[in-house]
């Protein structure tokens, strides 16, 4: 009986790519010169949180608010060096933010993380209770706010998309749900290979975020919508529990996805990634290549006892 492959998960940054698997998170960015540089970042064993993350619904919180953290530190390093000609980091490095001294760029992520999901989630409450004298009807008002909110997200995104270095992130996401469908297909991991592969992947944290619009609307039927305030603390609270439920859908989706019926689940998320992703260049993918063979090589390494230091 053949064993499972590891679940491998990344992100784009800017001018590259990171990959994270079970103990390592690595980052590979193309510079001026053509030349790819990695940043490697061990993941933080701590108990009570390996813990957690065992446990349904909460592991999704955890997981997320994880993500937020380390995603943020190679965020920092991408954009530390990808406009920056090698041997000059020194001289043009920019000095941290005055939050990320004080907090720390791990912790400024979460909060950054936190900070959008308030206004995406209280600014469709507002839209939605000013059309309350034409839809009056608790059900309406639900569905209504449901509608806001798909709306500025995809309005979000689409004049995200519209800059061109936000559109080269994308296409570097990508390159990223690439390598892993050519990875998770067996496929050697090469430029041709990874290129005939989708752009799409059902883990997706695009895919993540729709869920959370849907499963919202399901969970606020559960609670009272009057008066205002009491609406507004109710989505406050109510945020860890839809972060919850939506990962565990998004885990679900991915189970099904090669079930006929129920692998359409998962589409609407797909369907949003392709916002969220563009086809990437043959140099693109070149880097996603070189990131996510540098993390298998990581990992493959530690798990003989070797230091970071002396891989190759």
């Amino acid at each position: 009986m053949s064993m499972e492959k590891p679940v491998y998960g990344g992100q784009a940054v800017v001018e590259g790519v990171m990959f994270g698997g079970k103990k390592h998170t690595v980052t590979a960015v193309r510079r001026n010169d053509g030349s790819i540089e990695y940043f490697h970042l061990p993941r933080t064993v701590r108990p009570a949180l390996q813990t957690l993350k065992k446990i349904p619904f909460l592991r999704g919180i955890v997981a997320i608010l994880d993500a937020a953290a380390t995603g943020s530190r190679h965020l920092n390093f991408a954009n530390d060096r990808y406009d920056v000609n090698p041997g000059e980091e020194a001289a043009q490095a920019e000095e941290p933010s005055k939050l990320t001294l004080l907090f720390g760029a791990a912790l400024v992520g979460i909060m950054s993380f936190l900070f959008g999901k308030f206004i995406f989630t209280l600014v469709p409450v507002g839209l939605a209770e000013l059309t309350r004298p034409v839809f009056s009807s608790d059900m309406s008002q639900i569905l209504i706010e449901g509608f806001f909110k798909l709306v500025l997200l995809l309005i979000y995104i689409y004049v995200l998309s519209m800059t061109p270095l936000i559109k080269r992130v994308f296409q570097y996401h990508g390159a990223e749900h690439k390598v892993i469908n050519a990875y998770e297909s067996g496929l050697p991991l090469n430029v041709e290979n990874v290129q005939a592969s989708s752009r799409l992947h059902y883990r997706c944290g695009s895919s993540f975020i729709l869920f959370t619009v849907v499963v919202g609307i399901f969970v606020y039927m559960l609670v009272p919508l009057e008066p205002f305030y009491v609406r507004v603390l109710n989505r406050l609270a109510l945020i860890p529990v839809v972060l919850g439920i939506s990962f565990e859908v998004l885990q679900l989706t991915n189970k099904v996805r090669d079930v006929p019926v129920l692998k359409w689940l998962g589409y609407p998320g797909l369907w949003l990634q392709l916002l969220t992703t563009k086809e990437p260049s043959d140099e693109q993918v070149e880097v996603a290549i070189a990131s996510f063979e540098k993390l298998i090589s990581i990992e493959e390494s530690a798990e003989k006892g070797l230091k970071a230091d002396e891989i190759v």
